[in-house]
């Protein structure tokens, strides 16, 4: 209870802070939100973000793969993100006459 999982919104929030590898996702994410995503439903979460054209894969570095968000994932994410908070207010609003 308490920890927030919807792995590719997590994924498209950890990027919007600038491009990342997979495990710089996973700390970021864990900072950002207290949920510590599994290599197996981050890669999954990442190859349906980038099929879908709103991450995209960078040079490797060493081992590493980075990625970044598109232009197409901002828009996502923000509109992810608005939907999220007016659902929060609503949600909190309704508890405080509890």
């Amino acid at each position: 209870m308490g920890h927030y999982s919807d792995p590719p919104l997590l994924v498209l929030a950890s990027l919007a802070s600038g491009p990342k590898h997979g495990h710089a996702m996973i700390e970021d994410i864990a900072r950002l939100c207290g949920s510590r995503l599994g290599p197996g439903t981050l890669y999954g979460a990442i190859a349906r973000l980038e099929q879908q054209g709103w991450i995209e894969p960078l040079e490797p570095e060493e081992r590493r793969r980075p990625y970044r968000i598109t232009a197409a994932g901002l828009r996502v994410l923000r509109a992810k993100l608005t939907t999220l908070h007016q659902f929060t207010t609503a949600g909190l609003g309704r508890l405080e006459p509890l």
